[in-house]
């Protein structure tokens, strides 16, 4: 007899598509954050999963995080030419 107490539920485990579209990224985004590692992911075979509680943990450290002043220069400076 199995003791429903001691069994566990497995982790919702999410698509790439699914992690795009909860995210409201274009999927190549979504699969390039797996793939870098900064969301938690498992490859079974050739497909990405992301556990319920990656995806969580990803969006509450985004939260936490302080946003670097971006390295980009602005767009006035990027294109001057001389007027001689």
């Amino acid at each position: 007899m199995v003791n429903n107490k001691e069994s566990t539920k497995p982790p919702a485990l999410l698509t790439v598509k699914e992690v795009a579209e909860l995210l409201r990224v274009h999927q190549r985004t979504a699969y390039r954050l797996i793939t870098d590692g900064t969301i938690r992911a498992v490859k079974i075979g050739s497909q990405w999963r992301v556990p319920e509680q990656a995806l969580l943990d990803f969006i509450e450290n985004g939260l936490n995080e302080p946003v670097a002043p971006s390295k980009r220069k602005p767009v006035s400076d990027q294109y001057k030419l001389p007027l001689d």
